[in-house]
């Protein structure tokens, strides 16, 4: 008998513990007069597998900013609710999400993981989504995707402007790509390389690692017999830490510059790597998280400490409020055209395409036209100096690169 109770015990536990769960994924629910006047803003994330680190500061800002929306900003009688879906970065659970949000009727979302994957759906169900995850093939042609930065291969395309404006040598700079083994990362495989060498940059074969390397050293000996002298790491800083760390052991730093794609150069490389991350640079889309000067960087920080009693920042969060207040303005806007009762995926869609110029918290002004669904074209060169981030070249617009094709 007393086997049994305690094995209902345990059962009961697991079912609560299971319910809770399903509660932190759902929205709060409320009265139906509460119900009446409610649009819901939905973010799909992958909140756990590789990818969770980072896309769990994603939803944190997000979550913030709309509290903070309701409350200060708001649409008149109406209150914005975030549904946000862990796809755990797989594309069956994001498909899965997709389909959930199409069947409640939300109008508009925020993808972190899926990029463009969606965008045949998206057109057919008529649901506009903002993404974080950016490639070309995303945006171009422009259809139901926006975002609020050019692609990955087009900042990298600034970054190696950059190089060429700073070199000081006869013969052109060698750039090796580090690309972590996923779709995302691996966007600028080809039409990067094409880029760079089409200014004066020698290319040496792109290097494929696990989005989480475990070693790394056949590829940096491969780079270093190549005679490299720049180092791009086409990941987060989930790849990039031991990336750096291995050429450190290897006595490559001093011979390798390394850089990589906005997210890798974050909070958790400086306090991982320490000296070793001097040097690391990248193409920014906002300023570095510790800009306070900017007012958007001050109200992140000043939410963060309203909503969770501290500092907890990674250097992603300038781009995550932005997209948020993007998303927010969308809905206002669409209220105010339309009514409560009108909003859907399509009357959303043309208040995106009405954002000129909006630009509320001085991160950058957002600007969506018919040919163009990046946002901003804003780039500027970040690097790590004496243990900080800090701006080593002016803002730049990055070039449209359409695909080929």
């Amino acid at each position: 008998m007393a086997k049994q109770r305690q094995l209902g015990a345990t059962i009961l536990a697991l079912t609560l513990a299971a319910l809770l769960v399903v509660a932190a994924c759902a929205p709060t629910s409320t009265s139906p007069a509460e119900e009446q006047k409610v649009v819901e803003l939905g973010l799909m994330a992958a909140l756990t597998g590789p990818a969770g680190t980072a896309s769990q500061y994603v939803l944190s800002s997000v979550e913030d900013y709309t509290k903070y929306f309701n409350e200060e900003e708001g649409i008149p009688g109406v209150t914005v609710r975030l549904a946000w879906m862990n796809t755990a970065f797989q594309y069956t659970l994001a498909l899965s999400a997709f389909n959930k949000y199409v069947d409640r009727g939300v109008p508009i979302f925020i993808d972190v993981i899926v990029g463009g994957t969606l965008g045949p759906l998206a057109e057919r169900n008529h649901l506009p989504y903002i993404t974080l995850a950016l490639a070309s093939d995303t945006l171009y042609p422009p259809g139901w995707i926006y975002s609020i930065y050019p692609t990955e291969v087009e900042r990298f395309s600034v970054y190696c402007d950059w190089i060429m404006e700073n070199w000081k040598e006869e013969r052109p700079p060698r750039v090796a790509i580090i690309c972590a083994d996923s779709a995302w990362a691996r966007q600028i495989e080809i039409p990067g390389p094409k880029y760079a060498e089409s200014i004066g940059i020698e290319m040496l074969p792109v290097e494929i690692v696990p989005y989480v390397p475990l070693d790394v050293v056949p590829q940096l000996l491969r780079i270093s017999a190549g005679g490299a002298d720049f180092a791009y790491i086409a990941s987060t800083w989930v790849t990039a830490v031991p990336v750096v760390k291995e050429a450190q052991r290897l006595g490559l730093l001093g011979q390798l510059s390394f850089a990589g794609y906005e997210n890798s150069q974050s909070i958790a490389l400086l306090e991982t790597l320490g000296p070793e991350a001097e040097g690391y640079s990248a193409p920014r889309e906002a300023p570095w998280v510790e800009e306070v000067e900017v007012p958007g960087i001050k109200l992140l920080r000043d939410l963060q400490m309203k909503y969770r009693g501290r500092l907890d920042i990674q250097g992603d969060e300038p781009n995550q409020l932005r997209v948020a207040y993007v998303a927010c303005e969308a809905l206002k806007r669409t209220v105010e055209e339309v009514g409560y009762e009108n909003v859907d995926g399509v009357a959303v869609k043309r208040a995106l395409d009405s954002i000129k110029d909006f630009d509320p918290y001085g991160i950058g002004p957002i600007t969506y036209t018919s040919e163009d669904h990046r946002g901003s074209a804003r780039v500027r060169i970040y690097q790590v100096q004496g243990g900080e981030v800090v701006p080593v070249s002016d803002w730049r617009e990055a070039p449209m690169l359409v695909p080929e094709g």
